[in-house]
Parts: structure tokens; sequence; C-alpha cells
């Protein structure tokens, strides 16, 4: 990641640290949050519509420029009713089959066209979001990266594992991909990525490997955001922002939690570290998850006051 004192330097960050592509900051509002699509989980769809125009409809809404595209949103349901696949009745391991060989069979053509669909409504899949397990075949995370890039998102993000990470770190290297490792709360496994530890073991499997700070999760699992950002934040591509309590604490709304959100924008404002952040609203809510979206970008926007 650059700062801006960096870039009037013509410095790069870290040796031989990759380029994000040309999209990323060319405007000042960059620096404004975007939105994680899982966020808008309750989206009604009319019957038969394709269900990337409602969240792009969502999105418009909201009035952001750039998103953290969620994978599910972009792939056939085997487990569900979709406009391409309904297979609810099949057997757990025949689904898994199933959903790789869609993944593996599905032209880039279909991925560029979403892309184009966002595009047009003059907003960036900055980051997609896909989340490898150890079920994951080599071929099926490669074919994340290849779908990333006919998105045209400039970096993956993923939940995963540590073992599954250093099956990643090959992968990226050679698809020249900026992986972003999302933390969880629960740092007591060893295999576990979200504590300080645990992303520096992950960082030394490879250059193209950066952070995914949630600083909710964070907060849950009893860690300082903020100190973690001013030591790393070179590592940090994205931010996850979320409202949780400390030990575990539930999800809530902006505000109402431990989490320094304004102090950690403010932060980044102030040092112009060029992170960007994504509203990730994971709480229920009074109101529908277009207008929860809404209470936490305006949240986000008082700490340019």
């Amino acid at each position: 990641m650059y700062s801006r004192r960096d870039l009037l330097k013509g410095v790069l960050v870290g040796v031989g640290a990759p380029l994000l592509n040309a999209y990323a900051f060319t405007r000042s509002s960059d620096l404004a949050p975007g939105v994680h699509t899982a966020s808008f989980r309750d989206l009604q769809l009319a019957p038969g519509s394709d269900p990337i125009d409602g969240l792009i409809e969502a999105l418009v809404a909201c009035g952001v420029q750039y998103c953290e595209l969620y994978a599910p949103h972009v792939e056939a349901r085997f487990m569900a009713s979709h406009r391409h696949h309904t297979m609810s009745s099949m057997a757990r391991q025949m689904v898994r089959r199933e959903q790789r060989k869609w993944r593996l069979r599905t032209p880039a053509a279909y991925f560029r066209a979403i892309g184009r669909k966002f595009e047009k409504h003059g907003i960036a899949i900055a980051a997609f979001n896909v989340s490898p397990d150890a079920s994951f075949t080599d071929e099926e995370i490669d074919a994340a990266f290849s779908t990333a890039k006919a998105l045209g998102a400039e970096t993956i993000t993923a939940s995963t594992t540590l073992d599954v990470a250093a099956r990643m770190a090959p992968i990226a290297e050679r698809h020249r991909t900026i992986v972003a490792l999302h933390g969880g709360s629960r740092i007591d496994d060893a295999d576990a990525i979200g504590s300080p530890e645990s992303f520096a073991a992950a960082l030394r499997m490879s250059r193209y490997f950066k952070v995914s700070l949630d600083v909710g999760n964070f907060t849950a699992a009893n860690l300082d955001s903020l100190d973690y950002l001013r030591a790393h934040h070179r590592d940090v591509a994205n931010l996850r922002l979320k409202d949780r309590r400390k030990n575990q604490g539930e999800d809530l709304p902006w505000g109402a939690g431990d989490t320094p959100i304004r102090d950690v924008l403010k932060l980044v404002k102030d040092e112009m570290w060029r992170i960007r952040g994504y509203v990730d609203c994971e709480y229920g809510g009074a109101a529908n998850s277009i207008d929860e979206v809404k209470k936490c970008l305006a949240y986000a926007a008082e700490t340019a006051l």
C-alpha cells in the first residue's frame, strides 16, 4: 500500500511489492468506504430476475463507488432456488462436486459480463471475496483467481486457514494477484488467521499476501486495531468495518460496540494511507439491510467532518 508521502517520493512500499491495478485510488472519494455485498442479506428479488441486478440496485441506492463482491452472489447455488440451478435434493457430496464443476467450467465471459454491469453503473469491483477451505482443489483455487481477473477485481479477499493459504501462495504468485487474508476473531486455533502472529506467518508465504483487517473481529479477540495499523499499515490492503464488543461479543449497530471505527478511519485519513474500507453489516437491525448500510456509511462519513 502507498502513503501520499511515498508516492511523492516515488518510493514503492516494500521491496518487490506488486502494484495494484491502475484503478486504485484515482479519486479523492476513494477513501470513503465501500460495501461488502454480503451486507445485503435480505434482498428480495422478483421471480426470474437476475440477482446481480438487485445487488447493483442496492449499491447504487447506497451511493458507493466500489465494493467487495461476495463470491456466492455470482456463483450458482446448488442447495436453493437459483435462476440457473435448483438442486436442493442432492446429497452434500454430490452438491459439492457439482459446485466444483461449475467453478471449473464457467467461462470467463460470464464473469466479464457481470463486471461490465457493475462498471456501467459506476461501481468498481475492487475486491472479490472468495474463501477456499480444505475441500478446494488447487484447480478450484486457480479458477477463483481467474474469476477475480474476469470481474475486474484488483484484489482477492479470503477467510481461510494457514494450511490453505500455503496452497494459495504459489497460485497468487503465478497470477500476480494480491490476496488480502481476512482475520477472524477466534484466534486460539494454531491454524487460524486473525492474530498479529498468524498474519505475520501468512505474509511470509508470499509477497502477494496482504491483510484484510476486520476491526470488529480484532476487537472481539481483545486486540487493538489502532496499534496494529500504526505498526503494520503497509501490510494492510483493506479494512472490514463492523462494530463488535470485546470478549467475542456480538455484532452491533455502529457506535453501540467497543470497536473504534471512527478512530480507525480518522487514523487512515490523517496518515493518508491508501487502505480501502468496506462496510460489513452483519448485525440484525430493525430496518432492511440497505437502510442499515446507509446508516453505517453515514456514521463513517461523520469522521470526515
